[in-house]
């Protein structure tokens, strides 16, 4: 299967010898690379290539225009040190399903497109789906070109270097319409498929998800001369709440992580004068999502004014529960099942994905395939040769199914 050739040669592109793990960073050389491979995957194919307005690249069986079009894809680029498989397991298979259709001579009475989303974790801007997002109009102009790395590199600047026109940014609703479905495949950011024993199951819905920005602002001082009596040091409140949000989501049956710091003035010797730290939590309904971030929040401030520090509280992003389309879900379900009359198992998700930004706008579902490991964003992550082949197949199944009606 041509799986194994693609997985091979994508593999070393921005992997750090020093982590193991992989920076694909938006708009950098890494990106580039992989960009570039996917473009020379879609012409090996006799693909017709586009990179739309936004940068997300596209490979088209048959015109899109036509509408109705059944896509598949997801994302090439990582989080810091992240893993092989988050996002370019959907996009390898889509290419791999779509070498297994040919060589079954499926009819396509639709057109069929892979796609690879730009800048999808977020991890050079500090917003994730960036690409989708513009496309839906989730993201204006105004918003996407204030977005700035952490050297004040923004995303205009970075699009520009990068060959791309960032004036052209901008919602694509005409593109989206020609879609009538679209099916991402992605490896599973967890272990309930190792645990049931399956190699592939459907998503249900994504949790509604968010980040906040909590800004703990006290008063450098000397720390080897200033009695501990007399500090306002933003540390403290912040520990404090680091673990409050642990116990909010354990009370909560949520998640809640405090996963990225940044201290000023930075100095060993010194007491802080600010410490940001930013919250991610997520659960599997608003209802409880409100709960444990109201909990953590007031925890912080009461915190902070026990240590005499000022407290801000910026919610960054924010993506409400997402559906997945019953009736699509329903379909691939049936065809994935239709041979063996096994039920694939339906599984919710805490992850964001591509998916889920397109899902107000086309029908959209989710397959997963199982990792192991259970660990994700990690040089750990992990899926069997064997498993990728059965997520292959089972994407060209439901791909054949929607080609074909």
């Amino acid at each position: 299967m041509s799986f194994h050739r693609m997985w091979t040669e994508l593999l070393p592109v921005g992997r750090s010898s020093a982590s193991g793990g992989y920076r694909r960073f938006a708009w950098t050389a890494a990106d580039a690379e992989c960009r570039a491979w996917f473009r020379e995957q879609a012409e090996a194919r006799g693909l017709a290539y586009e990179a739309d307005r936004n940068g997300n690249q596209w490979a088209w069986a048959g015109d899109p225009a036509a509408g109705d079009a059944v896509v598949t894809g997801s994302h090439l680029d990582s989080v810091p040190d992240g893993g092989a498989f988050d996002g370019p397991l959907g996009v390898v298979s889509a290419f791999a399903a779509l070498d297994e259709l040919r060589r079954r001579g499926a009819r396509f009475a639709k057109p069929f497109g892979i796609v690879n989303f730009g800048d999808e974790e977020g991890a050079r801007f500090g917003l994730a789906c960036v690409g989708s997002r513009l496309a839906t109009g989730q993201l204006t102009v105004e918003q996407a070109h204030r977005l700035t790395d952490g050297d004040g590199v923004t995303l205009p600047q970075a699009m520009e270097a990068a060959g791309y026109d960032p004036d052209a940014i901008g919602p694509d609703p005409e593109r989206l319409a020609r879609i009538g479905a679209f099916v991402e495949l992605h490896v599973e950011q967890g272990r309930a498929l190792d645990l049931s024993g399956d190699p592939v199951g459907l998503a249900s819905a994504i949790w509604p998800h968010g980040r906040w920005r909590f800004d703990f602002r006290g008063e450098a001082n000397h720390a080897g001369t200033t009695r501990l009596v007399d500090r306002h040091d933003p540390m403290l409140p912040y520990a404090e709440t680091v673990l409050a949000a642990r116990r909010q989501a354990r009370l909560a049956g949520a998640v809640a992580t405090f996963g990225k710091i940044a201290v000023e003035p930075n100095g060993v010797n010194a007491v802080p004068s600010l410490v940001r730290g930013w919250l991610d939590s997520r659960a599997a309904d608003q209802d409880t999502l409100d709960t444990v971030v109201t909990g953590v929040e007031e925890a912080a401030r009461e915190h902070a004014a026990a240590h005499g520090v000022d407290l801000d509280v910026v919610r960054e992003s924010f993506t409400p529960v997402v559906e997945f389309d019953h009736t699509l879900r329903d379909e691939l379900a049936r065809v994935l099942g239709k041979d063996t009359g096994l039920k694939v198992p339906v599984l919710g998700t805490g992850a964001g994905h591509d998916a889920g930004i397109l899902s107000g706008t086309v029908p959209t579902a989710m397959l997963f395939v199982r990792n192991p490991t259970g660990v994700s964003h990690s040089p750990a992550e992990h899926a069997t040769e064997d498993d990728c082949v059965a997520g292959v197949l089972a994407l060209a199944d439901a791909l054949e199914g929607l080609v074909r009606t």
